[in-house]
């Protein structure tokens, strides 16, 4: 994660292991290995307490019990992802603080100024860059908000309704890579985009579904091919590979969301009904 090269832009990375937004940096990050030098720094972290006041309906809630002072400081809504330029003495220049998993791809892509076209995140053809740019937040959308409501609703139906729109995010996903020839990268050709790196966390941790709900994804399904030549694409790159968190661990973790339990802004949102996305800091706050 370290570089010698002193005019490669530097970068303190405040993360936490088990967040799929977070992940989408860290794949920028590591997408980059070599243009882009970074130090993880973990700030969040959690503990039980009692339901004192039956918002989760379980007897028990899990709380973050800390944010870092330094993601308060840098982030308004204190989210992970952020990101913080580091000066050339290494001091963190946190006025320039950047956020938001999303934005936080084409920021790394757009420091990192790879030379070759094919390792650029974000395409230099406006056209491409406007479509990367719509699939990235139509499969936010529809491929990975749904992942909260599958785990966090209490009701069967509910958790049904929000599988299945996944799934139908997931085919039209399918369906747009077809028109390339192949699913490697959802350009195709082998080259990964920010569309890819919006999903792939999301895509990792779908096996949680069936061992919390008895759900999976029908990866046979037809309409499903592009998806799982992608799928088996993506997963084969070392610079995806090292980024994966253990599958155990993070089984373990998510249990929290899965039996209602966990306070969050993302839980908090879902509970209340507004999808995962729709996160809003006065409402979601705890």
């Amino acid at each position: 994660m370290t570089s010698a090269k002193s005019a490669v832009p530097k970068l303190r990375y405040l993360s936490a292991w088990f967040c799929p937004y977070a992940h989408r940096a860290t794949l920028a990050l590591e997408h980059h290995a070599g243009r882009v030098d970074y130090e993880w720094v973990e700030v969040r972290g959690w503990e039980q307490r009692k339901d004192e006041k039956n918002v989760t309906g379980t007897g028990k809630e899990w709380w973050y019990h800390w944010k870092a002072d330094e993601l308060k400081r840098t982030n308004p809504s204190a989210l992970v992802p952020t990101l913080i330029p580091l000066d050339d003495a290494g001091k963190p220049d946190e006025e320039k603080s950047v956020y938001e998993s999303l934005i936080t791809i084409d920021y790394v892509d757009a420091i990192a100024n790879p030379s070759d076209e094919r390792l650029r995140l974000v395409p230099a053809d406006p056209y491409l860059a406007a479509k990367c740019r719509y699939w990235a937040e139509k499969v936010n959308r529809e491929c990975c908000s749904p992942y909260y409501g599958v785990l966090v609703r209490t009701e069967e139906h509910e958790q049904r309704e929000h599988f299945d729109k996944l799934v139908t995010g997931l085919k039209a996903f399918s369906k747009e890579m077809e028109k390339n020839g192949d699913g490697l990268g959802f350009l195709g050709g082998g080259r990964l985009s920010n569309t890819d790196l919006a999903l792939m966390p999301w895509a990792f941790r779908y096996y949680i579904f069936e061992h919390y709900r008895g759900f999976a994804i029908p990866m046979d399904d037809p309409e499903l091919h592009a998806y799982k030549e992608w799928f088996e694409f993506v997963f084969s790159l070392d610079s995806v590979k090292r980024t994966l968190p253990d599958k155990d661990r993070y089984l373990e973790h998510i249990g929290k969301y899965a039996d209602s339990s966990a306070r969050s802004k993302v839980a908090n949102a879902v509970r209340r009904g507004a999808a995962a996305h729709e996160i809003e800091d006065e409402k979601d706050t705890y």
